[in-house]
């Protein structure tokens, strides 16, 4: 049994990598479900702090992701327009083919709300827009980090 849930938990953390690229999964909790089922098996003997640690940082994480995105297109100068826009354009993107639908959905629906609901003029949607695409490539890399930093804490235990 303790075998099976070692593979699985490596099956989980494979996932949950892909997960923090691939929009249609949620990275951090896969990851964070692969370390407790290590933990679980009895050869990964990592802290119960560590597991309340990492369970924070990953319920955290997947708040802030929700945010991100609007907050990002918020700081480049968009309007309420422009924060919709770019939930509309995430939402819509997750269906399109990745990296372009993820990448540019937020940022063609903060254009597209900065321009059509908020009246600005194009080089300032552009500006509220480059925010919300740039939200993608920091969503991944902290989600990475985040994941590492599990696979880190499970390594570091076993050796």
């Amino acid at each position: 049994m303790d075998i099976a849930l070692i593979i699985i938990a490596i099956i989980l953390y494979i996932i949950g990598i892909a997960g923090c690229v691939l929009p249609a999964l949620a990275g951090q909790p896969f990851c964070y479900l692969a370390l407790l089922l290590a933990y679980w098996s009895g050869y990964v003997p990592v802290s119960i702090t560590t597991l309340v640690v990492w369970g924070v940082v990953t319920l955290l994480l997947t708040i802030l992701e929700i945010f991100l995105t609007p907050w990002m297109t918020r700081r480049f100068g968009g309007g309420k327009g422009g924060e919709w826009g770019a939930i509309v354009g995430l939402l819509l993107g997750m269906f399109l083919p990745w990296p372009w639908g993820p990448m540019a959905g937020p940022f063609v629906g903060a254009l597209i709300g900065e321009i059509v609901v908020s009246h600005r003029s194009a080089s300032h949607a552009m500006k509220a827009a480059l925010g919300s695409f740039l939200s993608f490539f920091v969503s991944i890399g902290v989600k990475l980090l985040a994941c590492g930093g599990m696979l880190a804490s499970a390594l570091a235990a076993v050796m």
